[in-house]
């Protein structure tokens, strides 16, 4: 694995961490210690593979993005574009609580949402959102379906312009607590 840095017009591909640190040390506005040497060698030894950015002072930065290109001009043509890497097929994997969500279980659940929910201000006489945390016990058939008996049921109460969240987001969540007895 290759890193490309760049600070302002000044670029290079190095093959390993030391060329890399040797090329920081070239430019003396960028101040390198051993706090910024140690995180660029875990960022360069991590399965990470997002760009990553140091700051030198406010609004300053310089990059480092990991590739496999060999030369700078494979780089710059965008040659080496990762395809099949363990994070490409990661991000292809549907997540276990998005699965969960449509799994079939009858019984009782626990469902809470955090949406944002219209409220008229008494003193202005105009209308806010404002963050509003909701928890419900319900008998459904699955996570998804406990979700829709939220919503429908938050829809008949609040005001239109409300808005809820996603059943797939981080603002739904949800807890199967067993199965309603049998009568």
């Amino acid at each position: 694995m290759n890193l490309y840095l760049r600070y302002f017009d000044k670029e290079t591909l190095v093959h390993n961490v030391d060329e890399a640190l040797d090329f920081l040390a070239s430019i003396p506005e960028i101040g390198l210690n051993e706090e910024l040497e140690m995180d660029l060698r875990d960022y360069a030894n991590s399965e990470v593979y997002y760009p990553k950015r140091y700051k030198v002072r406010p609004r300053v930065y310089f990059i480092v993005i990991k590739t496999e290109a060999a030369t700078m001009l494979d780089f710059k043509q965008k040659k080496a574009l990762r395809s099949n890497t363990a994070e490409a097929n990661h991000r292809d994997v549907i997540p276990p609580s998005v699965a969960r969500l449509s799994e079939i279980r009858e019984g009782w659940y626990e469902g809470s949402v955090d949406f944002k929910r219209v409220v008229l201000v008494p003193t202005t006489g105009k209308h806010e959102y404002r963050d509003t945390h909701f928890v419900v016990f319900c008998k459904a058939n699955s996570g998804i379906d406990c979700y829709n008996r939220m919503i429908e049921h938050l829809r008949s109460r609040v005001d239109s312009r409300s808005q809820f969240p996603s059943a797939k987001g981080k603002n739904f969540k949800f807890r199967f607590l067993g199965r309603w007895k049998e009568a």
